[in-house]
């Protein structure tokens, strides 16, 4: 049998002092480096089979932009897009590579210059360094993450923390080895959105910044964090918010570090491991638009203000998309569609998804899934907003608003059931042993 063989490449991907820091308002603009931004690569290759897990410390990464740096990689490594898994970290202090109506354009400057070249090149480095390895896994339970759709007294919800809400508590590190014994590269999962640092202007990798570093130095290997259904998951700061400062980053990174730490020194073993990737079509139906009435409507209310930032700017936007659509002739289109390519590392599974997933939604999968490593990684080869779990729509709130102005077709309510059967399905190519 053929020895899987792994590894790894990182490039520094910070951009200039100056840039816009992406994920709030749009007048944040980065004045110092508390961290330098990273993209790391592992590269994965067996039995003719070869796949990259590329994480990158940004916010998001939007569709074109995902498929455009997928497709250059693919180009330079020999490797199927498809296979190709670009994912980020999520970090609200890095710089605009999602670009979407309320929160400022892409970057485009930055991505030419900086982002894509330096996302290829890690990508050559872990290939140009492949060699047979080993894989150990292991899960713990952290407290880092809390639900963040705070409950208030008179049932509205607003962003902070709901100690009786969901959230993926299980924290899982995969360490590679070469069969010497000696350190190749490491991965960390976990589901939590990076806003520990709030508003600031220092540019930060936040909270999984210092996780990453302190298992770096325990282990003598290049880490890698991918986030995983962060969609209602906020960090868990000592200050009750979802958001702090950039002392907030450090203490709650120390907590991830010890986290993650425990689970490294729990693994035990290393095995030979296969891997398998398996692609298909996922399909998502959509709802019927609103009624033009009620966009025209809502459309006149907002007409003096014309909003252009954040929620209002993008409601906005959306009831205009709205109307004009009426006038052209409504969409025809019954599904979304993307393509899915689901990857297994012995009794790793990792399943991207291409929004901001609630942590249900995880939960759930990974009681279905037979694998014992059911990796659900948010923010990956794309992104599509949040998707939210159906309970939750009814009770409203930041995220569930902005799923509802999606589109001039929104997604079904119980979109959480569907992407959770379609994932199943394809998993169902997959072996069920290692």
């Amino acid at each position: 049998m053929n020895q899987l063989k792994v590894g790894v490449g990182r490039e520094i991907i910070t951009p200039k002092i100056g840039a816009r820091l992406y994920g709030y308002a749009l007048d944040v603009f980065g004045t110092s480096v508390n961290d330098e931004l990273t993209a790391t690569a592992i590269a994965l290759q067996h039995n003719g089979q070869s796949a990259v897990l590329i994480s990158a410390t940004v916010c998001l990464i939007n569709n074109n932009l995902s498929n455009e740096i997928r497709k250059k990689v693919s180009k330079k490594i020999n490797v199927p897009a498809e296979h190709i898994v670009l994912s980020s970290t999520h970090t609200h202090s890095g710089p605009g590579t999602e670009g979407v109506t309320g929160w400022g354009e892409i970057d485009r400057t930055y991505c030419d210059e900086i982002f894509i070249p330096q996302l290829i090149k890690a990508a050559e480095t872990a290939f140009g360094t492949l060699e047979e390895a080993t894989l150990g896994t292991a899960t713990i339970k952290s407290e880092i993450g809390i639900n963040r759709r705070q409950l208030n007294r008179d049932n509205s919800i607003c962003l902070g923390q709901n100690p009786w809400g969901s959230y993926d508590p299980n924290l899982t590190v995969l360490s590679f080895r070469n069969l010497a014994g000696k350190p190749i590269a490491n991965l960390i999962h976990y589901g939590a959105h990076c806003t520990a640092a709030g508003k600031n202007k220092e540019m930060t990798r936040d909270w999984a910044g210092i996780m990453i570093d302190r298992l770096e130095t325990e282990s003598g290997a290049i880490t890698a964090f991918f986030n995983g259904t962060e969609g209602d998951v906020g960090p868990r700061l000592t200050n009750g918010l979802t958001t702090g400062n950039i002392n907030y980053v450090r203490e709650l990174g120390g907590l991830a570090a010890q986290d993650a730490i425990k689970a490294y020194r729990l693994i035990k073993e290393f095995r030979s491991v296969p891997l398998h990737c398996t692609t298909d079509e996922i399909r998502l139906p959509y709802s019927e638009a609103i009624p033009l009435e009620i966009a025209e409507q809502n459309l006149k209310a907002m007409e003096a203000e014309k909003p252009e930032v954040n929620l209002r700017g993008r409601t906005y936007a959306y009831y205009k998309a709205v109307v004009e659509a009426y006038q052209r002739g409504l969409p025809k289109e019954r599904y979304f569609k993307y393509t899915q390519t689901i990857l297994k590392v012995g009794s790793v599974v990792f399943i991207p998804f291409p929004f901001e997933v609630f942590s249900e939604i995880s939960l759930r999968l990974r009681h279905y899934s037979p694998y014992p490593h059911t990796l659900c990684l948010g923010c990956t080869n794309g992104n599509n907003g949040y998707l939210p779990t159906q309970d939750q729509i009814c009770r409203g709130g930041y995220e569930i608003s902005v799923f509802l102005t999606s589109g001039v077709q929104n997604l079904e309510p119980n979109t959480d059931y569907h992407i959770i059967a379609e994932n199943l399905r394809i998993m169902e190519g997959l072996p069920c042993t290692e």
